[in-house]
């Protein structure tokens, strides 16, 4: 009871130090804000203080205009995160168990990895008939690398000496492939997909600010070019708490898939 006890009162010290942090800021901020406060570098005249941004919030939720703008982009990040997620995995695989997928597959991947989302809208306006399908496109392409390097990166550092055992004792490729790879590589893949998920939203954003009509990153957009700059931090928030939900529902749900993996700093 004293070893539970002691690890309760720790966690709700750590919860209080995490909570007063965001105070904090946000506190800075206010009085930032409310001063007008020109540090030559950077500059808060024109920022807006928490209590213009919370008024914005609840203007937000009472828009009928809401629901279109959320459901658009969810639409998008995960019909492009989705298929970004079963071709990089298949990649991924395909690459780091097979020299010669690495070799027809890994030359042209590193050459389109370094180019980045932005560079790739006018392209993506010229292919596909839509701008819809050309936004969904481009977090398609915001997702795939991270997860593709990860997959390999996971598949490859598999201890060989397992595979040569399972082999020795009669293993099947695929059981192999099932009981050895699969769970050795797991946490790379969960790695992949959790950082795939953030660059989605980030690539969507950018994509709805050129492209879109509805959308979160759409919002943020008019709401700069309305000069509504309260709206531009709320637009920012909602992006960071959606980005940051979908992150972290995609690493809980990995430790609960992966009970044998426990993490090397207690969160």
């Amino acid at each position: 009871m004293t070893v539970k006890s002691g690890e309760g009162r720790l966690q709700t010290t750590r919860l209080l130090i995490r909570f007063g942090s965001i105070v904090a800021c946000i506190a800075l901020w206010q009085l930032a804000s409310s001063l007008r406060l020109n540090l030559g570098v950077i500059t808060f005249r024109n920022v807006p203080p928490p209590t213009e941004v919370v008024q914005s919030i609840f203007t937000l939720l009472r828009s009928p205009k809401l629901l279109s703008h959320v459901g658009s982009s969810l639409w998008r990040v995960f019909a492009g995160y989705g298929a970004a997620a079963l071709l990089g995995v298949l990649f991924g695989f395909a690459i780091g168990r097979s020299r010669f997928a690495s070799d027809v597959l890994l030359p042209p991947l590193e050459l389109l990895r370094p180019i980045p989302a932005v560079a790739w809208i006018p392209l993506s306006i010229l292919m596909f008939p839509s701008s819809e399908l050309s936004m969904i496109f481009i977090t398609f392409i915001g997702a795939l690398f991270p997860i593709i390097l990860n997959t390999v990166h996971g598949v490859a550092n598999v201890d060989r000496r397992l595979v040569a055992s399972a082999r020795s004792l009669g293993g099947t490729r695929w059981a192999i492939l099932r009981e050895i790879v699969l769970p050795g590589a797991a946490p790379s893949i969960v790695t992949g997909l959790a950082i795939g998920m953030g660059t989605s939203w980030f690539c969507l954003v950018t994509a709805e600010m050129i492209s879109g009509q509805f959308g979160i990153g759409y919002y943020t957009w008019e709401a700069y070019t309305l000069q509504n700059y309260a709206d531009i931090i709320v637009g920012m928030l909602v992006i960071g708490l959606f980005g940051m939900g979908s992150s972290w529902l995609l690493t809980t749900s990995g430790q609960i898939l992966m009970p044998w993996r426990q993490p090397a700093i207690a969160r």
